[in-house]
């Protein structure tokens, strides 16, 4: 079956017009590694998109640095650093909490007073990428060219549909396995991956099974381990 899956993949039509194969040139930045999710994130916009019906022509994507899970919230390019703000705690804060440390560019509406203020009275340092080389926020870069290639093998002729494409594209960056870690984002932050429309095909499913408290929590530190000991090996070998 997995070759037959091989098969089918290379010869897709649409995969072979929406993703490339050009490697952007330079080496990204490691920075450091977090020891747990959602301590340490970056953030960058992807901006020129088509309006949308509700009036959105850009995307805010969240990352973090350990688990590697992204949200992709659609936004405003003429949002100012108090709506961004009011975006995050809204779709980040609401569910991760407050970060420790937060990596951008230097785009004014961070470099603002009012961002800085925000995150000094919680506690939260802020990191800027240099200006003219946007490799310090390797993670970001990477995410958003998966992000772009998503997008264009899902949205076909209606391109101000990308929106309505949005939470579908973060459900299945967030549900597969990642280079890096070798494991799926949704696996390190919750300790399993959630079902998807595969999963309710009636197939025999040997990896679920009932955990207790002390199991499960036991479960997610080995995973948090592994991921971080992926992650070294990864950042080791560029």
């Amino acid at each position: 079956m997995k070759s037959d899956v091989e098969k089918v993949c290379s010869r897709c039509a649409v995969c072979k017009m929406a993703k490339g194969k050009v490697q952007p040139h330079g080496l990204y930045t490691p920075l450091p590694i977090p020891s747990q999710p959602w301590t340490h994130i970056s953030m960058d916009f992807v901006l020129g998109l088509p309006r949308t019906r509700n009036g959105r022509d850009s995307i805010f994507v969240v990352v973090d640095r350990f688990s590697k899970m992204a949200h992709f919230i659609a936004s405003h390019k003429t949002d100012d650093a108090v709506s961004v703000a009011n975006l995050f705690f809204r779709e980040i804060v609401r569910l991760h909490g407050i970060p420790q440390e937060i990596v951008s560019d230097r785009d004014t509406k961070f470099l603002g007073h009012f961002w800085r203020t925000l995150w000094a009275k919680l506690g939260t340092k802020l990191a800027f990428s240099t200006t003219c080389h946007p490799q310090t926020d390797g993670q970001t870069e990477v995410v958003n060219r998966t992000l772009s290639t998503l997008l264009r093998a899902l949205v076909k002729s209606n391109i101000k549909s990308w929106e309505e494409c949005l939470p579908h594209v973060e459900f299945a960056y967030n549900h597969a396995k990642h280079s890096a870690t070798l494991f799926s984002p949704f696996e390190i932050v919750y300790g399993f991956n959630p079902q998807s429309p595969l999963d309710l095909i009636p197939l025999p499913l040997s990896v679920k099974c009932s955990l207790n408290g002390k199991e499960k929590a036991e479960q997610v530190r080995k995973i948090h381990a592994k991921a971080k000991e992926n992650i070294e090996k990864r950042t080791k070998q560029v």
